[in-house]
């Protein structure tokens, strides 16, 4: 089955894994920007150089950038068939950009996998404790999830506007979750 899908969701709700998930059973490639960063940045190629000078102070890396390597792996033919981007678009500036990438070729869904925000922030000061990742506090979470709110969630009203949007419960087991998300897929 072909098609082109962006997942969407709060910091934590786990789209990665999910993306993850619907990559396997539907034999479609993920796109996830932050392995482009890292691809990049290991490539030591412009496009890593100029994200690396911003990851590297602690910003985000510019839409201009971000959207000239997402446009860049949307060009391999591995894709041709469909994808699924994780991490992009994150902006409603960034989903005009992936429009005029896209061109006559448009979305076919985008998941949209909501969370209750207390067990997401559970969740990822888990994944932190798990990880020995000590920059993960509850304030820095709780930002994050703020940022999202206000520079991210307008995209689900963009999306579902245009009759594109997928709303998925993402709370629950990862096999039931993706259950769920398949079962959706399956029906655009």
């Amino acid at each position: 089955m072909s098609m082109r899908i962006v997942v969407l969701g709060a910091p934590g709700a786990g789209k990665g894994t999910q993306a993850a998930r619907i990559s396997d059973h539907f034999g479609t490639p993920t796109i996830s920007t932050g392995e482009l960063f890292r691809s990049h940045i290991a490539a030591g190629d412009e496009l890593g150089q100029l994200a690396a000078g911003y990851i590297d102070q602690g910003n985000l890396v510019p839409d201009d950038v971000t959207t000239l390597m997402v446009a860049d792996r949307l060009s391999l033919d591995d894709v041709a068939g469909g994808f699924i981007l994780d991490g992009f678009p994150r902006t409603l500036a960034q989903a005009a950009a992936l429009d005029r990438i896209l061109g006559d070729r448009p979305l076919d869904g985008v998941v949209d996998f909501e969370v209750q925000i207390d067990a997401v922030i559970g969740r990822m000061l888990r994944r932190a404790v798990e990880q020995g990742r000590s920059d993960d506090t509850e304030d820095v979470i709780r930002n994050r999830i703020r940022v999202y709110h206000e520079k991210t969630a307008p995209l689900a009203a963009h999306y579902r506007e245009r009759g594109l949007l997928i709303s998925v419960d993402a709370m629950g087991e990862i096999d039931e979750v993706a259950s769920r998300v398949v079962d959706a897929l399956e029906h655009i």
